[in-house]
């Protein structure tokens, strides 16, 4: 076989792993990390000011091991704890980068010691260390407001009722406000995705 096509084959897998952990990488190589398109991650480059990839010639991104991290960390969040972009922001900006990239690595810790830190600076007491009070609404599905809408008729009776049964099992109230809430969050995902299509 030709060098050529051994660089080539290898691309996504040898030369990832032959660079060394604090190498720049190229937008494709974080893509394919992070199992995201690479749109993605332009698209957060512009809601998150921390990521500051170099630009070179032709435009061509090269991120640091800190916007690795800190990509990592934003990913998880979002896909893996449910949280909005707005929220995501919220953390950043309460709680720092370091937070964030301690909660991406598990390291609950570091998570627990920075969550500590922020409410002393801050004064917030919350039962989670890492949402306050004021960030519970960007979690998605939380309800954000009492919902007086009906979930399409989901309630034959009064909204003050307490609990609706379904077979063996009930819901409550607020469980329908949180199901009502994710199936609106739901709809305009879906919206969106419409649209972009």
């Amino acid at each position: 076989m030709s060098r050529g096509l051994d660089r080539h084959r290898g691309r996504v897998g040898s030369r990832t792993l032959d660079k060394s952990p604090d190498a720049f990488r190229t937008i494709s190589e974080v893509a394919d990390d992070l199992d995201l398109p690479q749109h993605v991650l332009r698209f957060w480059e512009t809601r998150f000011p921390q990521i500051k990839p170099m630009k070179r010639g032709g435009g061509r991104r090269y991120y640091r091991p800190e916007d690795v991290d800190l990509l990592k960390g934003i990913r998880h969040l979002l896909y893996d704890h449910g949280y909005t972009i707005k929220g995501v922001q919220k953390l950043l900006k309460t709680n720092g980068n370091k937070f964030v990239v301690s909660v991406a690595h598990g390291d609950l810790a570091s998570v627990e010691a920075l969550a500590a830190s922020s409410k002393d600076g801050g004064g917030s007491s919350s039962s989670e260390p890492r949402v306050s009070m004021a960030d519970e609404d960007q979690l998605v599905g939380r309800a954000k407001a009492p919902i007086t809408r009906r979930f399409f008729n989901f309630v034959a009776g009064e909204d003050e009722q307490g609990e609706v049964s379904i077979g063996k099992s009930s819901v409550g109230k607020e469980d329908r406000a949180l199901l009502q809430e994710a199936l609106y969050d739901l709809l305009e995902c879906k919206r969106l995705l419409d649209q972009v299509r």
